[in-house]
């Protein structure tokens, strides 16, 4: 889900604890703790006794409906440490996703959104990704942005919306004069644009192609054929932005709600680590340790 949201919000050129108990007294410390050790399982300090995720049905690595995404999985953790009921409202993403889905009440979180992202209140960022370039194992390796080398490749690249509308790297290419040998993929088509794009590696439709992390090298690593995956940085002297966070971002009239899926995040840091690293996504932060143990848990 967050592809998506991450190319809606760069075509608009977007860039603890809330709770203290104070004790006076030993006996007050002791009758509050009781208190607590007796709130119901099923009831979050919110109020909440579900947590209402919206999510693409079909937008993998992201979410599926059959549960498959890693997003997914990063939901159950989270409603599991919260002790909610984790349920979905599930919608292709698109224009107006959020007006469709928080807007209409059906549902409170998004699992995967750009930091930044000003529609939703947003926990701090669990990770961090960037572009990369995907191509054949068997090809010369491709030196970044070098304009003589890109003219000998025919490129994928991912767009955003009906619009045509360019990501970074689309621009990128535009500025090292790749124009005629580029192939635009957009959101909108018959599975996610980076399935599309790897396929047509496989198939010798392109040789090479550039789009978000995530996504492409979670397909890369599918493939029919042997792919290479490189992280894809900016042309030298260009302000492109090419990285970007990732949070959890939550409906902006519950933000006791966002406060204890901040601290379920933190709680739970090395299983979420454990399902990014499982499903392949690029970090460029350095991702916590892992015990064997986190991930069995995150599985």
């Amino acid at each position: 889900m967050c592809s998506r949201f991450l190319e809606m919000c760069v075509a608009r050129r977007l860039g603890g604890l809330p709770r203290a108990v104070i004790f006076g007294v030993l006996g007050l410390l002791a009758v509050a703790l009781g208190a607590c050790a007796h709130r119901p399982v099923d009831e979050a300090a919110s109020g909440a006794t579900e947590l209402r995720v919206c999510a693409d049905p079909d937008n993998l690595p992201y979410s599926k409906e059959d549960g498959s995404g890693f997003e997914n999985h990063i939901a159950q953790v989270l409603a599991s440490d919260l002790h909610l009921r984790l349920t979905y409202a599930w919608l292709p993403q698109r224009r107006g996703f959020v007006r469709k889905t928080v807007g209409a009440g059906l549902c409170d979180v998004f699992i995967g959104v750009p930091d930044g992202f000003e529609r939703l209140l947003l926990t701090r960022p669990y990770y961090r990704s960037s572009y990369v370039f995907v191509q054949r194992a068997a090809d010369p390796p491709l030196d970044g942005f070098e304009p003589r080398a890109l003219s000998q490749r025919r490129i994928g690249v991912q767009l955003i919306g009906d619009d045509l509308a360019a990501t970074p790297p689309a621009y990128a290419l535009a500025r090292a004069g790749a124009t005629d040998n580029v192939t635009g993929y957009t959101v909108y088509g018959d599975g996610p644009a980076s399935e599309r794009m790897v396929n047509d590696i496989a198939a010798g439709r392109i040789d090479v192609a550039l789009g978000w992390g995530p996504q492409l090298a979670y397909f890369a690593t599918r493939a029919a054929v042997s792919l290479t995956v490189e992280r894809a940085r900016p042309p030298a002297g260009s302000a492109l932005p090419f990285e970007f966070s990732v949070a959890v971002g939550v409906n902006r009239a519950k933000p006791a709600l966002r406060d204890e899926l901040q601290a379920a995040l933190d709680r739970r840091h090395a299983e979420i680590d454990a399902i990014l690293t499982d499903y392949n996504v690029v970090r460029v932060d350095a991702p916590r340790a892992v015990s064997s143990a986190a991930r069995e848990s995150a599985r």
